[in-house]
């Protein structure tokens, strides 16, 4: 379905998501931009809302959305779309890969989608998706509340009086979108997610996590039990860092402590000691500088220690006190620069060429 951005002119094409009941073929679609997970999900939703109950059973395509790996014995189902068809509490049955027989109720569906929505609506211009959605809205009614030919009865008939009854009753949210992934416990005792820090008991160092990230909420699991919950964070400050779980006197966490970074960084000379120092008291938490220490340290491994003091120097007078500035220096050296800058002499000469010389 075409639709017009009303700003540039320029015509995206939307999908049609399709969904038929199985006993009284009464049909739901809308149109969304991609088969993308996000918007997969988001229309089962709302194709459930809009049965105002769920089936047992779901027979989708074989799209990556839904299916990971497609098989006739054991098909890997997406592990989001499964913790939504968790939600409803229905079974996930994908049809095999080139068996359209084993949907045959949505293939005529598509088709009648083809005719009652794209036909009915290909001369109409749409600026929005809400827009498209509307008119699909009205097409649906016409084309469930038309009656069927060979059964003399609508599909919305049918709905009431065979479907409607056996539907199982919705949850009393609807499911919200969430992400899955996997996640390595830093030293900091912090999770990164899209360049944001969340905290977690600090007995899970350098443990594997399940993350489940929602537009609100991350949840972080370990062996299948909720270990820590954050407000998920898109702007400000990048840590999130819950008090109950930094460490008081932990074993294998105490190799790691402010004392042993500045002793390390007290081999490299004292300019380096005080970048380290600043770098800790930059912090809220002084843990929450210590990925930044270990890679300003394992960054000057193979410098010789008086660039490393240099650099060291450099980074203090300007305030480079992130990983990032600092390897910047190191990779352009600016502090070389700085030095020459400082050191260079300004001679005065007479003008040899004359007043009138220009090049």
């Amino acid at each position: 379905m075409p639709i017009a951005d009303p700003k540039t002119g320029e015509v995206c094409e939307a999908e049609i998501f399709v969904g038929v009941l199985g006993a009284s073929n009464y049909t739901y679609a809308e149109a969304s931009w991609s088969q993308s997970l996000p918007d997969w999900i988001g229309a089962h939703v709302r194709m459930f809302a809009f049965y105002g109950g769920t089936p047992r059973l779901v027979v989708p395509d074989n799209l990556k959305s839904g299916v990971n790996k497609a098989s006739f014995y054991d098909p890997e189902i997406n592990r989001s779309y499964g913790m939504m068809a968790a939600h409803y509490g229905v079974g996930i049955l994908p049809a095999r890969p080139r068996k359209p027989r084993d949907k045959a109720k949505v293939e005529a569906g598509v088709r009648l989608a083809q005719t009652y929505i794209l036909g009915r609506l290909r001369h109409q211009t749409f600026f929005s998706l809400a827009d498209c959605n509307a008119a699909i809205r009205v097409a649906l009614e016409d084309l469930n509340g038309h009656p069927m030919r060979r059964l003399g009865v609508s599909r919305e008939d049918l709905f009431e009086t065979i479907e409607r009854p056996a539907l199982r009753p919705l949850p009393a949210e609807d499911y919200e979108f969430a992400v899955w992934q996997f996640a390595r416990v830093g030293l900091d005792y912090h999770i990164e997610i899209e360049k944001f820090f969340y905290s977690v008991p600090h007995g899970l160092i350098r443990a594997q996590v399940d993350v489940r990230m929602t537009s609100r909420i991350v949840e972080i699991f370990h062996k299948g039990r909720r270990v820590a919950s954050h407000q998920r964070r898109y702007q400000g400050r990048r840590h999130g860092t819950d008090p109950d779980h930094m460490p008081s006197s932990h074993r294998r966490y105490a190799d790691w402590s402010p004392a042993r970074f500045k002793r390390w960084a007290r081999s490299f000379g004292s300019e380096t000691e005080g970048l380290i120092i600043a770098i800790l008291a930059n912090r809220p938490h002084p843990e929450q500088g210590f990925r930044t220490c270990l890679g300003v340290l394992r960054l000057f491994r193979g410098l010789e220690a008086e660039r490393v003091e240099a650099v060291s120097t450099y980074a203090i007078e300007i305030g480079a006190l992130t990983y990032k500035s600092i390897a910047s220096i190191v990779e352009h050296k600016t502090d070389r620069h700085q030095q020459r800058a400082e050191q260079g002499t300004v001679i005065d000469h007479p003008n040899l060429r004359g007043p009138n010389y220009f090049h």
